[in-house]
């Protein structure tokens, strides 16, 4: 089989070695740890989109490792996060992925009432608490940025810097399709898949599997396939459909039915375009939408792969239409994605497993894996320190190398 893969600024295969991360860096707990506290926390998270939460009192949850957190619209229309974690006993104070509080919120546990802006109204019992202060336990605040009506949390500060300062090569191509103005399709979703987060994004950092793997994506774009940078950690990958192409029930019928938006412009009428967001999440256009999706750790061996789906708030029949099949496309591409992570992370575990040999087309894969090198030097080892050490250790190269 003919793979029909361009890749753009090529990085000479002779550059950098073949070798992907050593296998025990997706089975280590202690390196999970590092991941959580050194990356994923101090990078900027997807939560949602700001029509997710349209009314004062919406929210939105969202849990990543040891934090958890929500969204809230205030009264006043904007938008504020906070640690999701009532100040008496620890609990939740909002238990659903999304929902909506009428008036204040309240504790479930023993019924402390906080108002919106996360001040404390008050305490159950209050005279059971000596000379409490109410300014003092408050919900705690999270960092919250919007770009491009998508919302964005960081639990952790760190060297990135603003999402519109790091999506900025980005902004242009996404804000031709109005996303600030698109509405959900549904609930945010997601589903459980028995892998490291890592392996995951490897399948989806890619191009060189799609003619064997994906035979909907083959058949809607695959001759068109590329790859390009557009900065430091930011990959995108193309293609473009053509008319009177599909061979598949789901491909020929979504392009005779795909009906741009007036305000594209020409060159992405027909085109599907994937957005890389550094450490784990991407942005997906289409001439009907525009989607995120994002894997999350549970442990070392389980991940969250969660996303959702944005329309035009006018959608006429047709575009429905094709939105469905895109999500035929979408849903069978997810299906096959997952089985290739579950073959990959168990096969690290086997004796006869080596490592990664790279092709020159996986090269937006050995770059993630060198952005996670640079984070966490630990990963260049090829046998993992005991676990008690492992962040001493990590901090002694990090050392060597400032």
């Amino acid at each position: 089989m003919t793979i029909h893969v361009k890749s753009e600024s090529a990085t000479p295969a002779n550059d950098w070695d073949r070798r992907g991360l050593p296998a025990w860096t997706y089975h280590s707990q202690a390196l999970l740890d590092l991941e959580l506290d050194r990356i994923l926390l101090r990078h900027w998270q997807i939560v949602g989109h700001v029509n997710d939460v349209p009314k004062p009192g919406d929210y939105i949850s969202f849990d990543l490792g040891p934090e958890r957190a929500f969204v809230l619209r205030q009264q006043d229309g904007s938008l504020r996060a906070f640690h999701n974690l009532c100040r008496h006993r620890g609990s939740r104070i909002v238990t659903k992925e999304s929902g909506h509080c009428k008036n204040a919120l309240v504790c479930p546990f023993h019924g402390w009432v906080y108002n919106f802006d996360g001040t404390l109204r008050g305490a159950a019992r209050p005279d059971s608490f000596a000379d409490l202060d109410k300014h003092k336990f408050g919900l705690k605040p999270v960092e919250l940025e919007i770009w491009m009506g998508f919302i964005f949390i960081r639990f952790k500060p760190g060297s990135q810097a603003s999402v519109a300062e790091t999506l900025a090569p980005y902004a242009a191509e996404m804000g031709s399709h109005l996303p600030e103005t698109m509405v959900p399709t549904g609930k945010i979703w997601n589903g459980e898949i028995p892998v490291n987060w890592k392996s995951v994004r490897d399948v989806d950092n890619e191009g060189y599997h799609v003619a064997m793997a994906h035979p909907a994506l083959q058949d809607l774009y695959g001759y068109t396939y590329r790859d390009t940078v557009y900065g430091p950690r930011l990959r995108v990958s193309k293609g473009t459909y053509k008319e009177g192409a599909g061979r598949m029930w789901s491909v020929r019928n979504y392009v005779k039915a795909s009906t741009p938006h007036p305000a594209l412009p020409e060159e992405r009428r027909k085109l599907w375009a994937y957005y890389g967001i550094f450490p784990n999440a991407v942005f997906i256009t289409t001439p009907e939408t525009v989607q995120f999706y994002q894997e999350l750790p549970i442990d070392v061996g389980r991940s969250i792969i969660r996303g959702m789906i944005y329309r035009y708030p006018e959608e006429s029949r047709q575009q429905k239409l094709a939105r469905y099949l895109s999500y035929r496309i979408d849903r069978a591409t997810y299906e096959e994605d997952t089985q290739l992570a579950i073959w990959s992370n168990e096969s690290m575990k086997s004796s006869a497993f080596d490592s990664f040999h790279l092709s020159d087309h996986e090269r937006f894969l050995r770059a993630h894996h060198d952005d996670l090198r640079r984070l966490l030097p630990i990963m260049r080892l090829d046998e993992p320190p005991p676990a008690e050490r492992m962040a001493d250790v990590n901090a002694a190269l990090q050392a060597e190398e400032d």
